[in-house]
């Protein structure tokens, strides 16, 4: 279940996200969409860290390796950044899979690369670890 203080935490990171989109529109790369949104939370007093190494556990918690998240927000929410036409199954299947080896439960997919401002928010818990649904902001 979404806590307030993360669904605040949400709120203001899609805010944030969506005065980048509305100021930069599309068309950058990736990366300036991703240092906007460091530089913009840092400077609302969050801790933002990017292109963070995060660890890939198997099943019976054996460590398998690394991947490096976009961002991750106050050390809870992990954000997976694109800047694509839209979002296909392979993103989604990129986040949900980031947070399932992980074992970050929340996290949210922005498309910065279309017209609209795309962004999915996803919960892992307990519940459907194998099978996390996307949820509405």
């Amino acid at each position: 279940m979404l806590t307030p203080e993360l669904k605040a935490l949400c709120d203001q990171v899609r805010e944030t996200a969506f005065a980048i989109h509305r100021y930069h529109r599309h068309g950058h790369l990736e990366k300036i969409y991703q240092n906007a949104l460091v530089h913009r939370l840092t400077k609302q007093g969050l801790k933002v860290e990017a292109q963070r190494p995060l660890n890939v556990y198997d099943e019976d918690g054996t460590l398998l390796g690394e991947f490096f998240a976009d961002l991750v927000v106050e050390g809870k929410l992990l954000i997976e950044l694109k800047a694509v036409s839209t979002v296909v199954d392979e993103h989604v299947a990129q986040v949900l899979g980031y947070l399932r080896s992980s074992r970050i439960e929340d996290g949210l997919l922005i498309n910065f690369g279309s017209p609209k401002l795309q962004i999915r928010k996803y919960i892992l818990n307990d519940a459907f670890r194998s099978t996390p649904q996307p949820q509405e902001l």
